[in-house]
């Protein structure tokens, strides 16, 4: 594409278009960017574009957006796909945008500075070096505009320290940063802060001051995590200087009305208390001189600061360095005071747990926003989890003094509760929260609270105040009560008494059909909590009979709760529907006829706009388990599903639905194994040719689930897919993932199938170019993940066609290859294999090897043998080799079976490891038998082999399994 007037136009019309409501007009523009963005100089086209005064803004900013999607898209190089932007291009994108990005309108900056660090995240420092020298150089400018570019570029570039592993590469990346950006930072830092005091007077040039420092306290943050650079280390007493001056500043020409979300001044406030309580917690050394005046400063900003939703933000940050400060051992001073702990408590801790106008009018309103902030732990610090943290850590040092501070509140908050129950309802909830964050002292996800303060009788409080409030019903108590106690025993589900855990089902049962969402959500969250606690033995704590009795209400309401407004796509509600499936097994059947029919409905809704995957995961999850739990009953039931399902994925497939396609791939495999007839239904044969189209094979997350599809193809009727002239389309699939890095474990599994299940004769004319295609890879990309596959799939065709038959295959490509197959893959990387069946299979295949084949006994591989039967008692008795090979530069995909980008493996779903060599028994018996039914055929061979060959420790495991499997050589 060249640099034109012309091509200029005709991109200003297509981004035009992408962006009209009608999708006839929007889709055919999309496809068309689509189709052109591999041409050179398509991504300086957008970039000309962009800085085009003479185009519509609205224009210019979808063309930034277009660019940093392509950067997102395509700056990574694919290993497979190899490089999808020019060199050239490449370069001219570096060159330009910094430039540009820093001239550019606000709209379009954000834009660009997203796709700067996204650039840099992939080529900073080593292929970029002089892109920090083109940012500091800006500071020089003295325009805001363009230094506030800088920054919040660099912060979205430096971030990323905060989370990265620590690593030689990441030490030396980071020196190279402060090496050239520590200092200048520091002077900009010390230039803006004088330039407050400047403009003083002037709102607007405040406002700009103040937003630079906002984005300088958080690169400052970045660059200080992963260590204490030795710059900002002398310079320390500049930095925290200034800091106090900004925690203790009072600008009232930036202050918001109440009703307004944080402003810059709180936001600044509260990355600043982000950086001291960052030093506090890892150089407290270092900070401990400065510490007492900063402590001194929370405080009092703390009890000042009153309850507008505006200084959430602030108090929770202040809150974390307070409860950083009193973690440490050497601070326990500042603290320990009986004056101190009760100031504490009663001025910070009680008032920032209160439930307040704003968090009711969230409870009403926006309750899927509650609930992140409540039992989500979502990112969103709130007061109350900032007051709770701190609850746990004064707790951790001080148990005894706070838990009795705690109690006398405690017992007045309730006694006022009492009194007055619809005026005083926000003692009790305080209360509730308050006992939650006193008694837990340690928690997991699966099993919620697991240690408790032992000061603290969480079961007389249940009895009391939770359990009367769940008898109640939602009309005659508020429902945050209801939602309160719920939540109580969702916390405390692991140690309260069993008894009254499961007893509580029934009353949960009776708020799922609550009209407030977050009572029925809460109600579903710790139904399917509960269902899923597993007691000492493994076994559940809810056994199926258990919940037999309450199943028709349970199920009537779990689908009543999705009719109400909000809940409609509720991902908690559909989790409890499919752990309430799992849990009753056989028992929900006689449910199924009504509830399949909602199930299918509202996956027909649901595909219509996919917009909740959680809740879309879990509606297909419990499809799967219907399907597993029917068509164990009635294997001849998969074909009324299918007719059930089969309207609704035609249509998923068809529209190209690309969340949903995957998931279809999963059950439909699942469906087609269950017939055991040994036939294709023609519904499938249909659809098959389909299913080996190039295009889909294209979209990372539909290859999983497509060779799981077309193995269970194979399982199902290997002889019609033979019939139907289909072999070489599998074996095009096959050779495409063979000579991918990411996907060549998928291709193993679809050849180790197509061994399995195709007669000799089928496949026979390919085998020898499938051998080629190996050794053509293992010659050009030689990984870890690849070399295990070879390894398994070598092994399993020696037991499939003979020892002999691998040899005189791999030979019919080179004379004497087989050798240099054992001497440079099979003995040396047998040991790095994984998996039962994977290991299995690789010992069979070796016993085979060496028990089977004259080659290996009197030919010319003789010399392999004694190598090659130490290789195999090291797999058996020795650790997984998890050493690696020099072209292992990307993650291993093996290490997350089933796991790709935009795919989600439906558990239920999911076919179990199938053992292909089911008729043999333990690997280590069946060598001793085979060794034994050689020694036979060469009597008095094996003993000078073993005994010339093998360490003592060798020979000893050796005897083991000859032993056990009651053989003697001969």
């Amino acid at each position: 594409m060249e640099l034109t007037d012309d091509n200029l136009r005709t991109l200003s019309d297509y981004l035009q278009h992408t962006l009209s409501p009608d999708v006839n007009v929007r889709r055919p523009a999309e496809k068309f960017l689509e189709s052109v963005e591999v041409n050179q100089n398509y991504p300086v086209l957008l970039l000309h574009l962009v800085d085009k005064q003479d185009v519509h803004l609205t224009i210019r900013v979808a063309g930034a957006v277009a660019f940093k999607n392509y950067i997102k898209r395509n700056w990574e190089v694919d290993d497979d796909a190899g490089d999808r932007i020019h060199a050239q291009d490449r370069e001219t994108i570096k060159q330009l945008i910094v430039n540009l990005m820093l001239h550019s309108p606000e709209a379009i900056q954000k834009q660009l500075s997203d796709a700067v660090s996204i650039v840099g995240r992939h080529d900073f420092p080593n292929k970029w070096p002089d892109l920090i020298s083109q940012m500091v150089e800006k500071f020089a400018t003295g325009d805001f505009h363009v230094i506030n570019g800088v920054l919040h570029t660099a912060h979205s570039l430096f971030k990323r320290y905060r989370y990265e592993f620590k690593s030689q590469e990441l030490w030396t990346e980071i020196k190279f940063v402060l090496d050239k950006f520590a200092k200048p930072l520091t002077e900009l830092f010390v230039a803006t802060m004088k330039l407050t005091d400047i403009h003083a007077n002037n709102t607007d040039a405040l406002k700009v001051i103040y937003n630079s420092l906002a984005i300088i306290c958080k690169v400052f943050y970045s660059l200080n995590f992963q260590d204490l650079p030795e710059f900002f280390e002398d310079n320390m007493a500049v930095w925290m200087q200034y800091f106090h001056v900004l925690l203790t500043a009072d600008v009232k020409c930036l202050q918001t009305s109440d009703d307004e979300g944080p402003g810059l001044l709180e936001q600044l406030k509260a990355q600043v208390c982000n950086n001291i309580a960052l030093y506090a917690e890892k150089y407290d050394e270092e900070f401990q001189p400065y510490l007492p005046l900063f402590v001194t400063s929370v405080w009092n900003l703390l009890v000042t600061t009153n309850q507008d939703p505006k200084y959430d933000m602030l108090v929770s940050s202040a809150s974390h360095f307070l409860a950083t400060v009193a973690d440490r051992a050497q601070y326990t001073y500042l603290f320990e005071g009986q004056d101190v702990l009760t100031s504490i408590c009663k001025d910070v801790i009680i008032p920032n747990m209160v439930f307040r106008v704003s968090d009711e009018e969230l409870f009403a309103d926006n309750a899927e926003e509650y609930i992140r902030r409540d039992i989500e732990g979502s990112d969103v610090d709130t007061r109350r989890r900032a007051a709770c943290d701190l609850v746990r850590v004064l707790s951790r040092h001080y148990e005894e003094k706070i838990t009795g501070i705690f109690s006398s509140y405690v017992q007045a908050m309730l006694q006022k509760y009492i009194e007055n129950p619809w005026e005083n309802w926000r003692d009790k909830d305080t209360v509730l929260y308050l006992v939650t964050s006193l008694a837990s002292k340690g928690q997991t996800q699966r099993d919620g609270t697991t240690q408790t303060n032992e000061l603290v009788d969480l079961t007389s409080f249940a009895t009391e105040h939770i359990l009367p409030e769940l008898q109640k019903d939602t009309d005659k108590t508020l429902p945050v009560l209801i939602a309160d106690s719920i939540k109580y025993i969702m916390t405390f589900r692991s140690v309260l008494p069993r008894d009254m855990v499961v007893g509580s089902i029934p009353q949960l049962v009776r708020h799922l059909i609550a009209y407030n969402q977050v009572v029925h959500t809460y109600a579903a969250c710790t139904i399917e909590k509960i269902l899923v606690m597993r007691a000492a033995d493994g076994s559940a704590v809810v056994k199926s009979d258990e919940l037999v009795p309450v199943a028709p209400d349970l199920l009537k309401n779990l689908f009543k709760a999705m009719d109400f407004p909000g809940s409609e796509e509720n991902e908690y509600v559909m989790k409890a529907v499919m752990r309430t499936f799992s849990s009753l097994q056989a028992h929900v059947i006689p449910f199924l006829g009504e509830l399949l029919p909602r199930l299918t409905e509202k996956l027909s809704v649901v595909a219509r706009n996919p917009s909740r995957p959680h809740f879309n995961h879990y509606l297909f999850e419990t499809l799967s388990l219907s399907i597993r739990i029917v068509c164990s009953a009635d294997s001849n039931a998969v074909t009324s599903l299918e007719e059930a399902f089969f309207p609704i994925f035609q249509g998923i497939l068809q529209q190209d639905i690309q969340e949903f396609v995957p998931y279809v791939f999963q059950i439909l495999s699942l469906l087609l194994g269950q017939h055991k007839s040994g036939t294709i239904p023609d519904p499938y044969m249909v659809l098959f040719p389909c299913l080996l189209a190039p295009i889909l094979w294209e979209r990372p997350g539909n290859i999983h689930p497509l060779v799981q599809l077309l193995q269970a193809f194979v399982r199902t009727g290997a002889a019609q897919i033979s019939a139907s002239q289909k072999v070489s389309g599998l074996l095009g699939v096959f050779q495409k993932l063979i000579a991918s890095k990411v996907n060549d474990h998928e291709g193993f599994y679809l050849l180790q199938s197509l061994v399995e299940y195709f007669p000799d004769n089928d496949l026979s004319p390919y085998m020898k170019q499938v051998f080629v295609l190996l050794f053509h890879r293992l010659s050009s990309s030689r990984t870890t993940k690849f070399v295990k596959g070879l390894i398994v799939f070598f092994c399993f065709y020696a037991v499939k066609y003979g020892a002999s038959g691998l040899i005189g295959m791999v030979d019919s490509i080179q004379p004497e290859m087989f050798g240099r197959v054992l001497e440079k893959v099979i003995i040396p990387d047998v040991q790095k294999i994984s998996g039962s069946v994977e290991r299995k299979i690789a010992a069979v295949g070796i016993a085979s090897l060496l028990c089977d084949s004259k080659e290996m006994m009197d030919g010319s591989y003789s010399h392999f043998w004694t190598p090659l039967l130490q290789a195999l008692i090291g797999l058996f008795e020795l650790p997984e080799d998890e050493s690696t090979l020099p072209d292992d530069h990307y993650v291993e995909v093996v290490d997350t079976p089933g796991y790709q980008a935009a795919f989600s493996q439906l558990v239920f779903a999911n076919k179990k490891d199938h053992d292909p060599l089911n008729g043999v028994g333990e690997p280590r018996l069946h060598l001793a038998r085979s060794l034994h039914r050689l020694s036979v055929a060469y009597p008095g061979r094996l003993g000078p082999l073993l005994s010339s060959g093998l360490s003592d420790a060798e020979r000893a495991y050796l005897k083991n399994y000859l032993d056990a499997g009651s053989v003697q050589l001969v």
